[in-house]
């Protein structure tokens, strides 16, 4: 490829994008092509040439379909496997640098889950509606499919999300989906909980709503009533299809843009109070520690991140020459309006493009072209959502809150690129 210095836009080797687009840039992809055999050679030799596959039948489908098996290595990675030390924790981390676009696959979903995984059976399943309220309610799910749903695509996020690079001195030998697999983006359909709690009717006192699940532990969570008749749905479909087991099957609490835990599974019980319950694990696990010796509780939304998820850690490139930055921006405030990528170690940086659809507390692909020239740099990407809201630097969040706090962090990412091509996790 050859590049003359105006198609740069800033250090490290970072394309204008329009080079691209005008044609003023062209490089080669790929080998070239070999002469077109002529009629007069032999038929069974030009036939030999095309691959088996395309000279035979092949294989039947099935009721359910699957990934190719040439791609059975993209799969979810156990993070923390079921022990009795572990009180029946489990957590499956999406391969987020597989994947392109910003939906989810079902089967490749993260799955966080406190209590293990109930078997519920939706025939007998109900969600009950109490407390401050004028009529108190009892619906099964039968009843409530009949309701009037609502669609809209939101990331989901555990917000122990990027834990090891919060609580770690150093950085690991980590790949990207060891640091950012529990985040996922899909198509959420369900039932407004506003449309529910208005049947029940609220009481003037009514301040908090107390979402239980039916999981062995009961896992709950108090949510201000403002979140719950917002934008807090109860979800039946995932991507088109019913929840799966792992997920909350047959229903469970959507809060768009904060942390996953709140968004409780397999929920049976709503309660209207006019105080939190300060159950264990609010009290506790998802609470933050500030360097001023303060607890900071109910920090309920995910605040504004991004990563370059191509190329990131784990990932070798095979030649210095053009590729394509590309990685994903999100934001539990609202939508991302802006994503900068810096190629040489935060000197300069150059906006990069936005591939619609920016959704709304949605996970958002962005990308820019890139030359490498084969030497040693650390690229990052910073992100800014329609609030304002922006990226810290990992030094930044680490002087507000002390250890061993890791919920929320959202720090600036680095990757290292060495001389031979290796990615791998860094700290600046």
């Amino acid at each position: 490829m050859k590049l003359s210095a105006q198609n740069y836009i800033a250090g490290g080797g970072l394309i204008d994008r329009r080079s691209l687009l005008s044609g003023s840039i062209s490089f080669l992809a790929a080998g070239t092509i070999a002469r077109v055999s002529s009629a007069s050679e032999d038929s069974t030799t030009i036939a030999d040439a095309y691959p088996a596959w395309s000279r035979t039948l092949g294989n039947s489908d099935s009721p359910y379909g699957r990934p190719s098996h040439r791609e059975a290595n993209v799969v979810r990675k156990l993070q923390l496997p079921a022990a009795p030390e572990n009180s029946g924790s489990t957590a499956w981390l999406t391969p987020i640098e597989s994947m392109h676009g910003a939906i989810t696959p079902n089967g490749l979903h993260f799955g966080s889950h406190h209590f293990g995984v109930p078997d519920v059976d939706p025939a007998t399943h109900e969600l009950m509606i109490h407390g401050l309220v004028d009529k108190p309610l009892k619906f099964t799910v039968e009843h409530l499919l009949r309701y009037p749903m609502v669609s809209h695509i939101r990331f989901l996020e555990c917000s122990g999300n990027t834990a090891l690079n919060a609580l770690a001195p150093f950085a690991g030998g980590e790949s990207c989906q060891d640091l950012y697999g529990l985040v996922s983006c899909a198509e959420w359909v369900g039932v407004k909980v506003s449309d529910l709690l208005n049947e029940a009717g609220l009481k003037k006192q009514a301040l908090w709503v107390i979402a239980e699940g039916a999981d062995g532990g009961s896992h709950a969570r108090s949510i201000p009533l403002s979140k719950m008749t917002d934008d807090a749905i109860i979800a039946f479909y995932q991507n088109g299809e019913k929840l799966r087991a792992e997920q909350g099957y047959p229903m469970r609490l959507l809060l768009p843009g904060w942390e996953g835990n709140t968004s409780v599974k397999y929920l049976h019980r709503l309660e209207i109070s006019d105080r939190p319950a300060y159950t264990a694990h609010e009290s506790g696990l998802y609470t933050e520690q500030l360097a001023s010796g303060r607890i900071e509780g109910f920090s309920f939304p995910m605040d504004v991140k991004s990563v370059i998820t191509h190329p990131s850690a784990g990932h070798v490139l095979d030649e210095k020459g053009f590729y394509e930055i590309s990685g994903l921006a999100w934001s539990g405030y609202g939508s991302i309006s802006s994503v900068e990528v810096s190629a040489d170690e935060g000197k300069t940086w150059a906006t990069a493009s936005l591939h619609n659809p920016v959704n709304d507390k949605a996970l958002t692909r962005f990308s820019i072209p890139w030359q490498w020239n084969g030497k040693s740099t650390i690229l990052l990407s910073r992100a800014t959502d329609d609030r304002g809201r922006s990226q810290p630097t990992r030094k930044f969040w680490k002087q507000k809150y002390t250890s061993p706090t890791f919920n929320h962090y959202n720090a600036i990412q680095p990757w290292h690129v060495d001389s031979s091509g290796r990615l791998t996790n860094v700290f600046i």
